[in-house]
């Protein structure tokens, strides 16, 4: 147990029951416990989170995690940020201090399990945002269900894109990653396994029976994280029910060339550019309309927030793991002791009904890049945060390519591998994923959108 395990002792008003840990053979649950809060995290859930997972680590009968949340509306709709705001507004420099604390806790635990040597696997079952990404999204197993509703709202609040989102948002494929920060737009059920956010998809209610089966599993004692997580990925696949009618991947097509080229931009004011050329252009309706909703949603955001984001997803394609957490960390600390945090959480969420914060400053020309870049310079002898695990810090998923769908980057080195019909990509690839719910349609958009079919039916990687 490392040296500072007093700070996840149980503190005076915790909740006794805001987590549920249960035993079910090999499989150890971990519940959030909290419905009428939508599960949002807190100290108290984290202060019982982190001894757990260091126990289940340890032990031998404990082969699988799966975290999940109570009731049926969300798996963790994010951070307690409510009560956060309202520490700082009502102690001051006390509560900014709280604060900080707060996020360095929330933050060792997203690296644990980042970092976790065991299969982890978490059910994005209903909202699943903020704090609730982080307890998710670095996993190697995400399931999504017909009522995942996937966000990183945090720019409409004074803040940005947390939990390791420095990490997993720019590795996301095309400019998907950066759209999601600074929008805040929302993924929906099977959308977010066509989007990268989630491995796999099933329908809710055959979660508790996979639960059961993952029970039951047993692993060799040689085997190692790898060959695990593919024993468990075949096994999700007893359990699949099919997609959804009229499904298909929504972020696709025009669509995604549309996101991919507005959002390719390193200032806020060349992307906010782009989308009024599209907005303006001669482009499909859907397409205009898609713009301009965009941009009415930047408006509403602080500007703060949307510059330091962007910075924050061109540096993050540079951070391991290791620094991610330790770069969110100063992020969040700074973001403490700026006006928009208090403002944002307080109109869009303590107000009833929501207002239009206060943002300081009020527009993107008067937030310069000396503001941008004092969010990432760490001074001097400046205390940073000290994570949990050491040594198991990574640049890529380590499990992405055996886990998760097809991605762009893969279709198109088989493309240019040699020539191939279209049918024959698709089919191979279904083949090599062995009939993963999702791969197909995934394929086909890819196809559709990037490539040239040819008279004799084979592709060619560019559609010029």
């Amino acid at each position: 147990m490392p040296d500072d395990y007093a700070e996840f002792r149980e503190q005076p008003g915790d909740d006794p029951d805001d987590v549920l840990f249960n035993s079910l053979y090999g499989v150890r649950t971990i519940q959030l416990n909290r419905p009428k809060k939508y599960n949002a995290l807190n100290g108290s859930m984290i202060r019982k989170i982190i001894p757990r997972l260091q126990e289940y680590q340890k032990s031998a009968l404990a082969s699988v995690i799966v975290i999940g949340g109570a009731g049926p509306k969300a798996f963790c709709a994010g951070g307690d940020v409510s009560h956060l705001a309202n520490d700082i507004a009502t102690h001051g420099e006390q509560g900014k201090l709280a604060s900080k604390a707060y996020f360095g806790l929330e933050y060792k635990l997203d690296h644990l399990i980042a970092t976790y040597p065991k299969p982890y696997v978490a059910y994005l079952d209903g909202i699943t945002m903020g704090g609730g990404v982080g307890l998710s999204v670095h996993a190697p197993i995400r399931i999504a269900t017909e009522n995942t509703v996937f966000a990183m709202p945090e720019t409409g609040i004074g803040f940005f894109p947390d939990v390791g989102g420095s990490f997993f948002l720019p590795r996301l494929e095309g400019q998907l990653g950066t759209y999601l920060a600074l929008t805040s737009d929302t993924l929906k059920g099977v959308q977010a396994l066509y989007a990268g956010v989630a491995t796999h998809y099933i329908d809710s209610s055959v979660l508790s029976n996979l639960t059961a089966r993952l029970g039951e599993l047993v692993f060799k004692d040689y085997s190692d994280l790898r060959s695990r997580l593919l024993i468990i990925d075949r096994t999700i696949e007893e359990f699949n029910t099919g997609l959804p009618l009229k499904s298909p991947p929504h972020l696709a097509g025009n669509l995604r060339l549309a996101i991919d080229n507005c959002f390719q931009h390193d200032t806020v004011e060349a992307i906010i550019y782009a989308l009024e050329r599209e907005r303006d252009a001669p482009r499909p309706p859907q397409i205009n309309d898609w713009a301009a909703q965009t941009l009415s949603k930047l408006v509403e955001k602080s500007p703060t927030s949307l510059k330091v984001t962007l910075r924050q997803m061109r540096l993050g394609m540079r951070w391991d793991t290791n620094e991610t957490f330790r770069r969110e960390y100063h992020i969040a600390s700074k973001f403490m002791e700026h006006p928009d945090f208090v403002s944002g959480v307080s109109a869009r969420l303590l107000h009833k009904p929501p207002t239009r914060p206060e943002w300081q400053p009020p527009t993107l020309d008067q937030v310069t890049n000396e503001q941008v870049e004092s969010f990432f310079r760490i001074e001097e002898g400046e205390e940073g945060l000290e994570l949990l695990t050491r040594g198991m810090d990574y640049n890529r998923y380590p499990f992405e390519q055996d886990l998760g769908l097809p991605r762009e980057e893969d279709v198109e080195r088989m493309v240019r591998e040699r020539t191939w019909l279209r049918d024959e990509v698709i089919e191979e690839l279904v083949r090599a994923k062995d009939g993963k719910i999702g791969v197909r349609e995934k394929v086909e958009e890819i196809l559709a959108r990037t490539c040239r079919v040819n008279r004799d039916k084979s592709v060619r990687w560019g559609k010029h």
